[in-house]
């Protein structure tokens, strides 16, 4: 939020900003959770600010991505098994997911997409 707060004005027009939230969000069971929860609001409010200038404001909300160091190594196999029972598709998701709805999210096709939270989680987190 700092980075872009700093940015802000130097942001192309036609430009995209896109953060990582969590599932975590949905929760708020800690800190982190509370911390991602507060990104998913903020983000509504910069793209209502950045609309005029034509840049867009999304947010990712990641569940369980595989492959990288979020739990720091302390996941026991039934914890694994558990997240991954969670989801509709019954499997983990990757870094190529998150950087592929990155890169959709910053494309032109992606234009009129302003202000979400798209929950990237495999249905283990449904939105209505």
């Amino acid at each position: 939020m700092l980075t872009v707060t700093a940015l802000e004005s130097v942001i192309r027009t036609g430009g995209s900003v896109v953060s990582i939230g969590s599932i975590g969000a949905e929760y708020a069971a800690n800190a982190y959770s509370t911390a991602k929860a507060a990104l998913a609001a903020w983000n509504a409010g910069l793209s209502e600010r950045l609309g005029a200038r034509d840049i867009t404001a999304n947010v990712i909300a990641p569940g369980f991505i595989d492959g990288t160091d979020l739990f720091g190594g302390r996941m026991s196999d039934e914890r694994r098994a558990a997240l991954i029972d969670q989801t509709h598709v019954k499997r983990v998701g990757r870094p190529a997911d998150v950087a592929s709805l990155v890169a959709f999210l910053a494309s032109e096709g992606a234009r009129h997409i302003t202000g979400q939270n798209l929950h990237l989680n495999g249905g283990a987190h449904t939105t209505r």
